[in-house]
């Protein structure tokens, strides 16, 4: 019998410009089709992360992999994973302690809005990457 593969969400703030940057980047690169995308703003997020876990991560990147949630540096990492080479050697990364991980991540996070700019509504995607997003 085989075995169904889990479910990856890449959650993102459907706001920030860099956020939405990154989903395109990532899309371009996930050739296997590997993720789905949700903006941590819509119905998706709210039902399969924030409710579950009563958290709220307006700040950060989170990859939900089946019932394991992965947010900022760790989301990113895992996300590289999964991308054909070069990009999954980005795991590399393991190296450098969480905390120190994370503080960098969290910067960038923190001026992403300034130095990147934010949209007034989530951006839409196009006819060929609907199918990939699920909200």
């Amino acid at each position: 019998m085989e075995k169904t593969p889990t479910q990856k969400i890449v959650f993102f703030d459907g706001f920030c410009a860099l956020c939405n940057g990154s989903v395109k980047w990532i899309v371009n690169r996930d050739k296997n089709r590997v993720f789905k995308y949700a903006p941590l703003q819509g119905v998706t997020a709210e039902q399969k992360i924030k409710m579950t876990f009563d958290l709220h991560f307006p700040s950060s990147i989170v990859l939900l992999d089946g019932d394991t949630v992965y947010t900022k540096s760790s989301a990113a990492i895992r996300v590289a994973k999964e991308l054909p080479a070069p990009w999954n050697a980005l795991t590399i990364l393991w190296i450098i302690p969480r905390p120190i991980r994370n503080w960098v991540y969290g910067v960038i996070a923190k001026y992403r809005y300034s130095v990147f700019g934010k949209y007034e509504t989530c951006t839409i995607p196009s006819v060929e990457e609907q199918g990939l997003f699920l909200d």
